[in-house]
């Protein structure tokens, strides 16, 4: 482990989380705590943690319910060597996208660099934005 940044998600049921982001998304466990319903994912470069809400710590907001759809207004953006293994797998599930696949380029400085992505909702409606590198372009002459 060596990230700066690795997102804990709160979630409502620890089983079926797992289950989605190991057998859907393609993540692997690092190392987990069941009886406190915590795993710490991987998935190349990327990491993440999952926790069940109630069981050990829960980091809520007094007066601030917590309800679905969890995490509005984040998206999560993970690279991932495939997004058409993952779509499928979803799709076979009959899991629903939230946005669908695109190839999309954006500015950075002088150049543009490309998602191929698409957007999916986890069990407990936190967004995640699953993309594949396309690299970098020379910025489009304005016309």
């Amino acid at each position: 482990m060596g990230n700066a940044l690795v997102p804990e998600l709160g979630v409502s049921d620890w089983r079926r989380s797992r289950a989605f982001y190991l057998d859907f998304v393609g993540f692997e466990v690092a190392y987990e705590r069941p009886e406190e319903g915590f795993s710490y994912l991987t998935l190349g470069e990327a990491q993440l943690m999952i926790d069940q809400i109630g069981i050990g710590r829960t980091f809520a907001l007094e007066n601030a319910p917590i309800e679905r759809p969890f995490g509005r207004g984040l998206n999560l953006q993970i690279r991932v060597p495939d997004v058409v293994d993952i779509l499928y797998r979803l799709s076979e599930a009959g899991v629903a996208l939230y946005l669908p696949l695109e190839e999309k380029w954006y500015r950075r400085d002088d150049h543009e660099v490309g998602n191929r992505q698409f957007v999916v909702a986890d069990p407990d409606g936190y967004l995640l934005r699953l993309f594949e590198d396309l690299g970098r372009r020379e910025l489009a002459a304005e016309g």
